[in-house]
Order: structure tokens, then C-alpha cells, then sequence
């Protein structure tokens, strides 16, 4: 339960949730005419700031820690790798609202709320089809589900005069960064089971008998002894062993996911270094929020 939920809180534009509480927070405690009631929204930003500042210092460390892989030889596991996204028509899907071609989307719309005159979010959505992104080593398919997407290509339009949309897009032919999950499904990684193959090849054969007798039956008396039967369990093993060898000499499925552990799922437009430069912008801004919000409570007091 924990982990679904970090997973859902971090897939929502936290920029725009920080922004709202501490506008919120600020603004009320301005507005108060009672010390209490501001004190307590100090507080609220003070908290949420230190939280903040915490978090984007992980998302940092998070970053700057891992060294960033090939797709073709990378571990399986927890790693970052960087490719450039596919522009191929079966990878590229299309925002709903604007019909924009792209690889991911999360819209908002807003209608205007012509007594208060402000806007009022009235939908939203995003894209959960999966992309590829492709490096000089070998492509791998990227689950965006519950991913942390980081300075998306934002625009913003307005349908008509009362209508607001705010789309967050990454594009084909771009270079996508992503932090996850990394698994790779058949080949050299297939699960297979020879001694449970070899069984269910004997009972394949074992159910047209016929055709086993013939090819197994060496003295025709109409059964196997233990000898015929000895060689054809001896043929099983080594047919099941040649189909083993097929299987693992085939190229795997490699594929990007959200961790099962609830470890961070980032995906950016933005290089590794970009990244770590903006997440540390990030921490010093929230900590100059929680900063602001502590000397306000002390004046207070």
C-alpha cells in the first residue's frame, strides 16, 4: 500500500502541488488576522520545505550515484540508461487533446469560472503506452506507469475563451533519460525447466502410440522394455536440449519499469548532469522556503 502510493503521489506534477501549497500556506498566513491560524500555515510550509529539500537532494544523490549504462549489457536491476527515443509510427502515440504526436502526454484542462474569475481544472489524463529508446548497443521498452517525468516539453492553448489546456509532452527522436527497473524477458534470461520440457515431450509422444511404437518398438512385440524406453527418453532430453539452446541464443526483451521496491522512476528529456544540476536548484529553493517560513514563525512569536 505504501509503495502504491508513493508511486501515484510522484507520478503527479509535484512542481505544480508544491507550488499550489506553498501559495497556499503563504498566502493565508498573510491574509490572518489571528497569529494562531498563521502560525499553523507557517508551520504547513515549513514542514512541506524541509520534505521537499529532502526529497530533491535524494532525487540528486539518486542520480549522481549511478553510472549510466549500456542498454546491452546492462545489469538487471536498478540502473539509469539513456537513448534516443524511437520515431517509429508503431512507437509514437497521439495526445487526445491536441492530436500531438509524442512518445508520452499528461494533460490538464481548465474552464473559466466566470464568477471568481479563475480557472477551475475540470479533466486530465495520461498516457500509459509504452515507448522505445534505442542506443548503439540495443533498444529497450520503457513502462511509463507511475514514472516521475522531469521538464516534459510544456504548452499551453486555449481551445476558446473559456477553455484552458495544458499539455506536458516527450517526443520521438529525442534523447530520453530514464532511472529504473531494468529486466530483460527471453533469451539468455529465459526460465526454463529441462526436466519438466523432458516430461511433457514424453507425454506428447506417449499420447499418439502409434506413432511411438514405431519409432521406438525395435523388437515389434507391440511394447517398450526398459531398454527402448530408455532410448526414447534419451532422444527427449536431447531434443528438449536443442530447444533450449535455440531459445537462449536468441536476443532478449530488454524492458524499463517502475521498481517494486518503491524506488525512484524518473524519466527526462534531460541528461543525467542536467538532471542532478536541476535537483539540486530544486533543494535550494525549498530549503530557502523552509528558511522563509522559520524567521516568519519566530517574528510571530
Amino acid at each position: 500500500m505504501r509503495v502504491w502510493a508513493l508511486r501515484n503521489l510522484r507520478s503527479q506534477n509535484l512542481g505544480g502541488l508544491l507550488a499550489m501549497v506553498y501559495m497556499a500556506c503563504f498566502m493565508t498566513a498573510l491574509q490572518s488576522r489571528g497569529a494562531p491560524i498563521a502560525r499553523l500555515c507557517l508551520a504547513i510550509g515549513l514542514v512541506v520545505g524541509v520534505v521537499a529539500w529532502a526529497a530533491a537532494l535524494r532525487r540528486a544523490r539518486a542520480v549522481a550515484n549511478l553510472a549510466t549504462s549500456r542498454i546491452g549489457s546492462a545489469a538487471q536491476g536498478y540502473v539509469e540508461v539513456m537513448g534516443r527515443a524511437s520515431v517509429n509510427p508503431e512507437n509514437l502515440i497521439f495526445s487526445p487533446m491536441s492530436g500531438v504526436q509524442c512518445i508520452w502526454y499528461r494533460y490538464r484542462l481548465f474552464t473559466k469560472d466566470n464568477s471568481k474569475e479563475e480557472w477551475r481544472q475540470t479533466d486530465s489524463g495520461v498516457s500509459s503506452a509504452t515507448f522505445e529508446i534505442r542506443d548503439e548497443t540495443g533498444a529497450c521498452r520503457v513502462d511509463p506507469d507511475h514514472a516521475e517525468v522531469v521538464a516534459p516539453e510544456v504548452r499551453t492553448s486555449y481551445p476558446d475563451s473559456e477553455t484552458k489546456l495544458v499539455e506536458e509532452l516527450l517526443f520521438g527522436g529525442r534523447d530520453i533519460y530514464v532511472l529504473g527497473e531494468f529486466s530483460t524477458q527471453g533469451g539468455a534470461h529465459s526460465e526454463l525447466s529441462a526436466r519438466d520440457d523432458v516430461s511433457s515431450l514424453l507425454a506428447d509422444w506417449k499420447a499418439d502410440k502409434a506413432s511411438l511404437m514405431r519409432r521406438f518398438d525395435l523388437d515389434g512385440n507391440g511394447e517398450l522394455d526398459m531398454r527402448e524406453w530408455e532410448l526414447a527418453r534419451r532422444l527427449a532430453s536431447k531434443t528438449v536440449e536443442q530447444q533450449h539452446q535455440a531459445i537462449l541464443a536468441q536476443p532478449g526483451e530488454h524492458q524499463l519499469r517502475a521498481p517494486r521496491d518503491g524506488r525512484l522512476f524518473l524519466i527526462s528529456a534531460l541528461s543525467p548532469q542536467k538532471m542532478r544540476q536541476r535537483f539540486v536548484l530544486w533543494s535550494v529553493l525549498h530549503l530557502g522556503v523552509a528558511l522563509g517560513a522559520t524567521i516568519a514563525l519566530v517574528r510571530l512569536y
